[in-house]
């Protein structure tokens, strides 16, 4: 693998974005798990479907259009759920279903023979090209500093919204630049694990990293760690065995989650009876 990785640019490239998924999957999988927006997550990304279509029937590079999709959709959605009249969960369920509906009619208006729209919905990490990577570089640094340039911001934002608003931060707008970063967090994963299983890689790194602490700053960092272990072993597994890539990366995450899930619950099991014989 190693010698591969040397020899061939694709496996560099795929390496690449394996990393930089990492970075963006690791902080707002643990922003989005803090506010309890991941099927809110769910929604945007299955939106940016409607832009892959549209992409496919005017000609244009397929991700550009699930970018514009994937903030138009965030954006609505935050916007139309901030009424009180509404039911959020039915307003991610339709812009969830409506794009990919029109995914669906745009593609089967494109002419010609069917696009194959397998490593859309899917991922394949070891088809990315080198404008893949280059648009997820450039919103990896945006979200990174989005972010980091107002950490403590966005831990009141987070952990107590109405004292933030008391102390004078508008929530109302921090609220819609999260929607936009899960917006480009989502395309920035598609290339790696599709758009079908962009929430399991989304959440599940930074899951692991709520079990095992609960301070914020050492759960991005373990968030981001995992991601990278996550995405470089289901790449080398998905080289080796010849299978799917973004079914190896979610399937790691997910067995992982588990492990460590089964594993805490075990300690504190053992920590309680040794507290109740004391």
């Amino acid at each position: 693998m190693i010698s591969a990785l040397l020899k061939y640019q694709f496996l560099q490239n795929a390496m690449l974005a394996g990393l930089l998924s990492s970075i963006v999957c690791g902080i707002i999988g643990v922003i989005i798990i803090e506010k309890k927006l991941v099927m809110l997550s769910g929604g945007i990304a299955h939106t940016s479907y409607g832009g892959v279509g549209l992409g496919y029937l005017l000609g244009f590079e397929p991700i550009l259009g699930a970018f514009l999709f994937a903030v138009g959709g965030a954006l609505a959605i935050g916007r139309i759920s901030r009424r009180k009249s509404t039911n959020s969960d039915v307003v991610i369920g339709l812009f969830w279903s409506f794009g990919m509906a029109l995914g669906i009619l745009f593609i089967a208006l494109t002419p010609g023979y069917p696009p194959d729209i397998t490593s859309y919905l899917f991922g394949n990490i070891l088809s990315v090209t080198q404008s893949d990577i280059l648009l997820m570089l450039c919103l990896t640094a945006l979200v990174v500093i989005a972010v980091a340039s107002f950490y403590d911001t966005w831990k009141a934002f987070l952990f107590d919204g109405e004292f933030a608003a008391v102390m004078g931060i508008n929530t109302v707008r921090l609220n819609y630049i999260l929607l936009v970063l899960v917006a480009m967090t989502v395309v920035v994963l598609i290339r790696v694990v599709g758009i079908i299983l962009v929430l399991a890689l989304l959440t599940a790194p930074a899951a692991v990293a709520g079990l095992l602490t609960n301070s914020f700053g050492k759960r991005i960092f373990l968030s981001i760690l995992f991601g990278a272990v996550f995405c470089l072993a289901g790449l080398w597994i998905s080289y080796t065995l010849n299978i799917a890539s973004g079914a190896c990366i979610v399937i790691l995450s997910a067995v992982c989650y588990l492990i460590v899930y089964i594993l805490r619950g075990r300690r504190r099991a053992a920590q309680h009876k040794v507290e109740s014989r004391s």
